[in-house]
């Protein structure tokens, strides 16, 4: 994969932005963490070079300054919200990021749960937290919020929250996911520890927009795909423009949150820190771009990608049309059209051969493999093996998976499972091909091809299982389908 993005100048930039913001407001700072803070992946395919996890090395160097606080609205909880990427609620993605910020060394000091109005399911999640000795705290809503300034920033207000302890310079506020009532916390946070006496300052961690490149480049509009279903515009920011004289990029809600922000800093302060939305930002990323144009294609493809999934999601119910059509007008911004995405072409073409589904996946060498429906795989699992034998040279015509490891996973799926299909999906074949690399070093090799699977361009010609659309992210394939189904039945 071509490389764009430096993340090891990244990484260093990063934390020493953040080191000199907690110095200006003289050692404390909540840092309102948008996006994901680990699991990036959106990030790291418009930006290749980026590593999924590199907000979190940036902060294992400054952990021992840094304690998390987790975020999550009562109102979730009780709507049982649900992650997209992950499939799993929001309150157990709570649980998730408490073990996977421990692991890596980071404290978590707290859970912060916003909107509470005694809902059932956010206290008994409370009181599971707490069996784990883990300290909750409870944030209410505010009547008029955020524009009664006077209610809000006063003992009935902000004041009526619970104050979350804290013992680190850096406190980083976080969520599973946005809507979850970060910037609040922080702000109520602000006005607590003002009481107290500490001086005491507030930044965001925004990836995208990325505020020093233009409004209409490609990782920009990238963005705007990606956020289709919420709405999100990105704006140059008028309050930059008129402080500075500078063009900087901000998308719509923070542009228009700013002015309330602003007016709650100058009554707790006396003035606000900030300018302008863009001063609020520390992200140093449009500055660890090394080639644009990499840069640029990967935002191309991957706004192509967004479009596939939004007409995928109209197929299948869970998508709204203006999502589809905000894309489509994104893909005219950047003068880019479906068939820039080269691989659909190949996956067509074998369909069209077959008359049944396929497959085609470009290799990191340019090379194009093609998968069909068979009576023993699914076109994306005869993709996979095809790819992992030209990776590993081994001759298509040999078979690396053997019959007696295949059969017994259809007769599970079709005798004592009930299943009526019996071809295997991706991970069932993967199963096979890892059994028969014990005694075959053909498979053995093809097993070992696995890693170089990872950004590869694919495409179906229909659209695949979930149980196939989880695998492909877990190894890496940035994968599209056609918005149809492989056959006419109501229930997939």
């Amino acid at each position: 994969m071509k490389i764009g993005f430096s993340n090891e100048k990244y990484v260093k930039m990063q934390s020493e932005h953040i080191r000199e913001r907690i110095s200006q407001f003289g050692g404390k700072l909540y840092l309102e963490f948008g996006g994901k803070l680990f699991d990036d992946y959106h990030a790291s395919r418009v930006l290749p070079g980026f590593e999924p996890d590199s907000k979190l090395k940036m902060l294992m160097q400054l952990r021992d300054q840094a304690e998390v606080v987790i975020v999550i609205s009562a109102i979730d909880i009780e709507n049982n919200k649900v992650r997209g990427d992950l499939g799993i609620t929001y309150d157990t993605d709570v649980l998730r990021l408490i073990n996977e910020f421990r692991d890596c060394g980071l404290y978590v000091g707290s859970v912060c749960i916003t909107h509470f109005k005694n809902q059932d399911g956010a206290v008994l999640f409370k009181n599971h937290l707490e069996k784990y000795g883990i300290r909750v705290y409870l944030h209410y809503i505010i009547k008029g919020y955020p524009n009664n300034l006077d209610l809000i920033v006063s003992d009935q207000g902000y004041g009526k929250n619970e104050y979350i302890e804290t013992s680190r310079p850096l406190v980083i506020i976080t969520a599973p996911g946005p809507g979850s009532g970060k910037l609040a916390t922080c702000l109520s946070q602000l006005y607590h520890e003002h009481k107290r006496g500490v001086n005491a300052g507030y930044a965001k961690f925004e990836t995208f927009p990325i505020w020093n490149l233009p409004l209409k480049h490609p990782v920009n509009l990238a963005y705007e795909a990606a956020t289709a279903d919420m709405g999100d515009v990105n704006m140059i920011d008028p309050f930059h423009l008129e402080a500075y004289g500078k063009t900087t990029v901000n998308y719509n809600r923070d542009v228009q949150a700013f002015p309330v922000l602003q007016a709650i800093f100058e009554t707790i302060y006396g003035e606000s820190p900030y300018k302008s939305p863009t001063d609020m930002g520390v992200n140093m990323a449009g500055n660890c771009i090394i080639d644009d144009e990499i840069c640029r294609e990967a935002s191309k493809q991957e706004i192509i990608r967004r479009y596939y999934e939004a007409l995928a999601g109209l197929a299948d119910g869970t998508r709204r049309e203006e999502e589809a059509d905000k894309i489509e007008l994104l893909m005219k911004q950047a003068h880019i059209v479906k068939e820039d995405r080269k691989i659909i072409a190949p996956a067509m073409k074998r369909a069209e051969e077959t008359g049944a589904a396929a497959c085609a996946i470009e290799l990191t060498d340019g090379t194009v493999i093609t998968g069909k429906t068979t009576k023993l795989l699914g076109p994306t699992a005869a993709m996979v093996i095809n790819a992992l034998k030209t990776i590993a040279g081994v001759p298509h015509e040999l078979q690396i998976i053997a019959p007696e490891a295949i059969q017994p996973i259809q007769t599970l799926k079709t005798t004592y499972l009930g299943g009526k299909n019996p071809r295997l999906h991706t991970d069932e074949v993967l199963i096979a091909l890892s059994i028969s690399a014990a005694t075959d070093e053909n498979a053995a090799a093809a097993m070992a091809a696995l890693p170089q699977l990872k950004g590869c361009q694919a495409h179906c010609s229909v659209m695949l299982s979930p149980v196939d659309q989880r695998l492909m992210k877990k190894l890496g394939v940035q994968m599209t389908c056609e918005p149809v189904y492989e056959n006419k039945k109501i229930f997939h």
